[in-house]
């Protein structure tokens, strides 16, 4: 079997350098879209409080032009806006991005709600509103989506370093390159680590591929792991091999 690059590797999946360690974990991005200034300072302030990177805009251009830039983890709309409206907008995202989505709205209408829904989002939040509610609701949202800001988001297994939150993995302090396949086993023995998972558990846990019962591929993804994060993949200290099983992450 070939064996591929080493866990050194600094280059992302895309194919771009990727980011530079840092010394503390990375903030979830939250864009805001409102066209009140006021609403704004208070949904910001009340964010950052919380632990978030917020970043805002008050007008539908601006509002696409930071998703595109940013690639935020949650995307908080007001249903209207000047020009296009948050529910247009709210279509547009749901077209290319699964990103969540907050809607706001001064209207309790409930064609509205729905509305809101069936576009796309994943919650709706009427005003007036708290920020105790709001943030309340935006921490529900990423729960649900797997991206909750906490510290179960970043795991550390001696030199191995696994965000959750971003998707980054680090091992010895450089970025190691992973397929989509390899960083989703990888994160889930991670989220368990000490629990050993048969091969057909993660097979089931992945879902459409590799296809059903095609359980050689697990060992495959798992060898490719090894090549990237382990200091002998011959001799592995941290995807460890449960005999006639399966795979666990060793404890941290």
């Amino acid at each position: 079997m070939d064996t591929e690059s080493s866990g050194m590797d600094i280059r992302s999946r895309e194919g771009g350098l990727a980011e530079a360690p840092t010394s503390s974990p990375p903030r979830v991005h939250i864009l805001v879209v409102d066209d009140e200034a006021p609403i704004l300072k208070v949904v910001e302030y009340a964010l950052t409080q919380a632990g978030y990177a917020v970043h805002t805009a008050s007008d539908a251009e601006t509002a696409e032009s930071l998703f595109f830039t940013l690639s935020p983890g949650l995307v908080i709309l007001d249903v209207t806006l000047p020009g296009k409206s948050g529910l247009e907008i709210a279509r547009d995202i749901r077209a290319r991005s699964e990103v969540p989505i907050l809607m706001l709205s001064a209207r309790a209408d409930e064609i509205d709600r729905v509305l809101g829904l069936e576009l796309g989002a994943d919650d709706y939040v009427t005003k007036p509103f708290s920020p105790r509610e709001l943030v309340s609701r935006v921490k529900a949202v990423l729960r649900r989506a797997g991206t909750a800001f906490n510290a179960d988001a970043v795991i550390v297994v001696g030199d191995l370093t696994v965000d959750t939150s971003s998707r980054l993995v680090m091992f010895a302090g450089a970025p190691v390159s992973l397929t989509r396949t390899e960083y989703d086993i990888l994160a889930h023995l991670a989220r368990h680590p000490g629990m050993a998972f048969s091969r057909d558990a993660i097979l089931s846990f992945l879902g459409d591929w590799p296809p059903p019962g095609d359980e050689r591929a697990i060992d495959v993804h798992v060898h490719n792991i090894r090549e990237k994060i382990e200091p002998d993949a011959k001799t592995p200290m941290y995807i460890l091999t449960v005999r006639g099983f399966g795979y666990r992450l060793r404890e941290r």
